[in-house]
């Protein structure tokens, strides 16, 4: 007998390790293999739900319409096919011995398998596919659904799916809240990728960033299972790009629109190119280039400081009119690299790019009153400078803003008889970045015992209206307004990077009326977050310097507010006279120091779950544990008046740093319960966290000291703990006729440590600093968040011709969450709007297609003032778009589209004196599309 060596005894024992982890097929029995196809072969179905009749075996296509029934005995069998939107399929399946029975299913109806692969039945039956096929509670939108609306990025794409409503900044989607929750506590990520934030302060993905052109498929995920990161309340978006393998012939889109705004009178230009193609069987290449350029204008009032004179007339202490000029340029791509490296490993390579350029410019015109009115009524305040100063401001910012996101992941997947391995590897960073940007160029006049009176009209509680009473000349003189102050940042940086890893693991053991799979993984991720800021405050010119110098045109719709700057004429003026701008070194130094921090958080998880699958019940129970380590610096920076030596303010800067490091346990438990092919029940209980921002975290301490040693603060709080919420989920749905759903469902949070900015008025100290008023974010003490959720959508094809192509969605959330903070106080948590509905109305038959969108969403508490009466609230909002296509031929589509019909304003305001008192007012007007989109 041969010795074994060392060494041989070391290959012996890594053969026999392998041959446990991945035993040769040789040993096993036969395997089902397939892939699932609209009739004609053009594109891959996902979610179709496959099963072995005589073993009660099911399992679920891939994206790639893939499908693998491994360990199945050698017979004769029948495998049943469905899919929503098309009829059952039955096909006989003979197995062998060690042998690989490959069934390619094709899913239609004979003569019109268009229905399962263009249009909006088409989007239709693949969410409502996806949605049953789901192991929790989720809502899908696919690539077709992006295409039937009038969207411009992914947050607005987002709108349409059920309990989900976003946050407009000047009038476009940019936030996605879910639930009427705010948009903090959700999770984001492309291609399993997270996505880090470009904004400075916070946790929460702008998608407007995104292009909508590039996305495969959106799924929001309410409720969560251990394999799942566990860091969200509101839902996990996950966003997939396309991949080669999604499609089974070669695919080439070219798209070119133009888009009108009815205020700034332009047409802005947008371009999109997809692709793709298979380079062999097992090799293809897919990805997508889009450019939008958009220019647009908006009108906007905001006040501050409403109170009630002496006299009892109401009144507001400043107002401004401002009005926008912007224009946004976004450029996305996409790439995707997939390989079928053998027949148990596939590979890919997925990578997105994504700038959004915003150069805008604000004019302002603000009124700020150091006395109360001298007269008035309900409905007016009439000031008059006799009684007190009337100072009067008219500025100018001229901004340019780049955030860039960019994300990397390698991967793959082995399968092995009953043993799936999968892994990745990603790199995701994003980024905001302002450079030399103007904010603003301000000249001011104080007019004092000069004669000049202004009347305010309240009558209009959206829109305040001043008028010049006396003195009209003085106030439109654009040389009475002298230079006051430039603000320069140079620069502004915001960088966001997270490297991450991840492996599962996982075994399935087949038995009588089912399958038991086991379950485990660990993921690493390492992020690392920064910002800095540096002004350049300049607060005095050597020269004449007015606004008549720089004298512009105004394009404000709701009043004259002229004179006004022109958009770059101060800018210009800046660079030229350069060297005659004297530099304020302490209002410099100061701002400079401020805003900077500096956060590594590293995560550590882990997890462990079981899961059974039979044709009717399905259970997903385990743990997932994360371990958060986070190191965190910033500054505590003073100003104190006259502080110095010589008697000269001084700023003082001390740098801070602190760390922290917690741990959480996180169970759960989801049951999918199938009564009847028609009929899916589930429940979900689970625990979850939601880390504080970023910026809230940073040890931003920010005192100023008057010269009477009053001492106002404004600080970050590293010891904030994380948002954990026991979170349960119920629903039914029901699906009937052929592509038609009915569904609802209940939730239920318990949030612990949400966090809330307090402000603080009595006299205190925070981390050994003293102050005599501040501004803290805190832990409140609980929060309880629960609601329901209903949606119904039908395909109307029972109807008599030409109804039969009428189409229905609908759906509709409730949400009631309310906190209670360390006060005692009761408060509807932020950006939580208790009613929320989509409704869409949509035609489709032959070459014609028209859909009717609308948007709702309730009021919601948007900032916590220090009483109810200082409340910000945003009022309701409705928007309704619509779109028209038309098929010249079968690759050649005209379309058009027209966005915010309704021309639906934003509207903040204060619930004060039995009125509802204007905080923030901006219109956009109507944005029309039209364009042409070409397959090759």
């Amino acid at each position: 007998m041969k010795k074994i060596t060392p060494i041989s005894r070391r290959t012996l024992a890594a053969a026999l390790a392998a041959a446990a982890i991945f035993p040769s097929t040789a040993a096993m029995a036969g395997e089902v293999v397939g892939t699932v196809t609209d009739l004609d072969e053009t594109t891959a179905l996902q979610a179709a739900e496959l099963r072995i009749v005589e073993l009660d075996r099911i399992a679920t296509s891939a994206r790639d319409g893939s499908f693998r029934f491994p360990d199945v005995p050698a017979g004769n069998y029948t495998l049943e096919v469905r899919y929503v939107g098309a009829p059952d399929v039955s096909i006989a399946v003979n197995v062998s011995d060690d042998g690989v029975a490959t069934v390619p299913v094709k899913m239609g109806v004979a003569g019109s398998s268009e229905i399962l692969v263009i249009g909006q039945a088409a989007n239709q039956a693949s969410a409502l596919s996806r949605q049953r096929a789901a192991d929790g509670v989720s809502s899908v939108l696919t690539r077709d659904a992006v295409g039937q609306f009038p969207d411009q990025n992914v947050a607005e794409s987002l709108r349409r799916l059920s309990g989900v409503n976003i946050l407009n900044d000047q009038g476009e989607g940019r936030f996605v809240s879910v639930r009427g929750l705010d948009p903090n506590l959700n999770s984001s990520s492309v291609n399993g990728v997270r996505l880090p934030s470009p904004e400075s302060d916070v946790r929460s993905v702008a998608l407007d960033v995104i292009s909508s052109d590039l996305i495969e498929s959106i799924e929001v995920k309410k409720s969560l299972t251990p394999d799942m990161d566990g860091d969200t309340i509101g839902a996990s978006v996950e966003i997939n790009t396309v991949s080669a393998f999604d499609r089974k012939k070669d695919l080439l889109t070219i798209k070119a629109e133009g888009s009108y705004n009815e205020f700034r009178d332009s047409v802005s230009p947008k371009a999109s190119l997809d692709f793709s193609t298979r380079l062999s069987d097992d090799f293809g290449i897919a990805g997508g280039i889009s450019y939008y350029r958009r220019k647009f204008e908006s009108d906007n009032v905001e006040a501050d400081g409403w109170d009630v004179a002496g006299n009892g007339v109401g009144y507001v202490e400043e107002l401004e009119y401002r009005d926008y000029d912007v224009t946004r340029e976004r450029i996305s791509a996409s790439l995707s690299l997939d390989l079928r490296a053998s027949d148990t490993t596939t590979l890919y390579a997925r990578g997105l790019y994504s700038q959004f350029d915003d150069q805008e410019y604000r004019r302002r015109l603000t009124l700020i009153f150091d006395e109360e009115p001298e007269s008035g009524d309900a409905n007016s305040a009439q000031f008059t400078d006799d009684d007190g100063r009337i100072e009067v401001r008219r500025d100018i910012k001229d901004r340019f803003e780049s955030q860039k996101i960019k994300s990397l992941v390698l991967g793959g997947d082995t399968e092995t008889g009953p043993w799936k391995l999968s892994y990745s590897g990603s790199w995701a960073k994003s980024s905001e970045y302002e450079a030399d940007s103007i904010d603003p160029a301000r000249f001011r006049a104080r007019f004092d015992g000069d004669g000049v009176d202004v009347n305010l009209d309240y009558s209009n509680d959206m829109i305040p209206l001043y008028s010049i009473t006396s003195g009209a000349a003085l106030f439109t003189d654009p040389s009475e307004y002298s230079f006051n102050r430039i603000e320069r940042s140079f620069p502004s940086n915001s960088q966001d990077e997270e490297y991450a890893l991840r492996a599962d693991l996982s075994h399935t053991s087949f038995m009588d009326g089912g399958e038991f799979t086991i379950q485990g993984g660990v993921k690493s991720r390492w992020r690392k977050k920064s910002y800095d800021f540096d002004l350049e405050f300049y607060g005095d010119y050597d020269g004449d310097f007015t606004l008549a110098d720089v004298l512009g045109t105004q394009t404000y719709r709701i009043t004259d507010i002229s004179p006004v700057p022109s958009y770059t004429g101060a800018t210009e003026f800046f660079r030229a006279n350069f060297g005659d701008f004297e530099l304020d070194p302490i209002e410099s130094d100061f701002g400079s120091a401020v805003e900077d921090y500096s956060v590594d958080e590293d995560i550590l998880a882990g997890y462990l779950l079981g899961r059974w699958d039979s044709n009717t019940l399905r259970i997903i129970g385990g743990v997932r544990v994360e371990r958060t380590s986070d190191d965190i610096s910033g500054n505590l920076v003073e100003l104190i008046e006259e502080g110095a030596p010589n008697g000269d303010d001084l700023v003082r800067v001390t740098p801070n740093r602190f760390q922290n490091d917690y741990t959480d346990w996180l169970p759960s438990i989801t049951f999918r319960y199938e009564p009847q092919p028609n009929v899916v029940l589930r429940l979900a209980g689970y625990k979850s966290l939601v880390r504080p921002n970023l910026g809230d975290l940073a040890p931003r301490f920010v005192v100023e000291e008057a010269d009477d040693g009053e001492r106002e603060g404004e600080f970050g709080n590293p010891a904030l703990r994380p948002y954990k919420a026991w979170n349960f989920d119920a629903s039914a749905e029901y699906y009937f006729s052929t592509n038609a759903a009915i569904s609802a469902g209940f939730f239920y949070k318990d949030v612990k440590n949400f966090i809330v900015d307090f402000n603080d008025e009595n006299p205190g100290t925070f981390n050994g600093i003293a102050y005599d008023e501040a501004v803290i974010p805190i832990n409140g003490d609980s929060a309880e968040v629960y609601g329901f959720e209903f949606s119904y959508s039908q395909a109307l094809t029972f109807l008599p011709e030409p109804l039969d192509g009428l189409l229905i969605q609908f759906n509709y959330t409730y949400t009631n969450a309310t906190g209670l903070l360390n006060d005692g106080r009761e408060i509807d948590l932020p950006t939580s709007s208790r009613n929320t509905f989509n409704a869409v109305l949509g035609y489709e038959k032959g070459p014609f297609s028209f859909r009717l969108a609308g948007t709702y969403r309730d009021k919601y508490l948007d900032e916590i003032g220090g009483d109810a009466t200082e409340d910000r609230i945003v009022a309701d909002h409705f928007g309704l778009d619509a779109s028209i296509k038309f098929d010249v031929t079968k690759n050649v589509q005209l379309f058009g589209e027209v966005i915010n019909i309704t021309d639906e304003p934003y509207f903040a305001y204060q619930a004060r004196d039995n009125r509802r008192r204007l905080l923030q007012y901006e219109e956009y007007g109507i944005t029309a599309k039209f364009g042409v989109k070409v397959k090759l």
